[in-house]
């Protein structure tokens, strides 16, 4: 795909169908985040993880600048019309987790599409979202164990959720999506 200053009707159109895909699941997912908030915190990175799949599939599939946060806000709008209590939950996901992906594309000046950069990408999200939640879980007064699994699963969810997110973009790719 070319790459051009202006993203196309064709690129915003494939950011929304994704959005759309993608914040329907986040709205249905809703309740998994309220049952490992309340009683399963160190499962709490897992679910939060599935964050990271409207921006992973967007670039896996278009390669392109923007596409990952334009994605992500579709994504985060279309969930916060579902499930309007999660309204903040949802914008902040869409900035942390879109910001991050594009600010570790805009390093590799958007030249590196390899599964390792986009490893990279959610291993830095996961850290940088399990930071602030530790203190606001008070994860510390967990169990050992318990810190443990949370810190570890606030690494391995997004990362296990790139995955497949990576295999979702590759076969969207193979069906021609792209394709103009």
């Amino acid at each position: 795909m070319p790459r051009t200053r202006v993203l196309s009707t064709r690129v915003l159109l494939i950011c929304a169908a994704i959005g759309v895909a993608t914040g329907l699941v986040s709205a249905g997912w809703a309740g998994l985040h309220i049952l490992a908030a309340a009683g399963a915190i160190p499962l709490y990175g897992l679910v939060l993880g599935f964050h990271v799949l409207p921006g992973v599939i967007a670039q896996q599939v278009l390669r392109a600048p923007w596409v990952a946060l334009i994605t992500h806000a579709i994504a985060a709008l279309i969930g916060l019309a579902f499930v309007p209590a999660m309204a903040g939950r949802y914008l902040l996901a869409a900035v942390v987790f879109g910001g991050v992906q594009e600010g570790v594309s805009a390093l590799t000046r958007y030249r590196h599409w390899e599964p390792w950069r986009f490893l990279l990408s959610s291993a830095i999200t996961g850290l940088v979202i399990a930071v602030p939640l530790w203190f606001a879980f008070d994860v510390s007064s967990l169990p050992f164990w318990g810190g443990i699994g949370f810190g570890a699963l606030f690494v391995a969810g997004p990362v296990a959720w790139t995955v497949v997110g990576l295999a979702i973009g590759s076969a969207l790719r193979r069906a021609g999506v792209i394709r103009g």
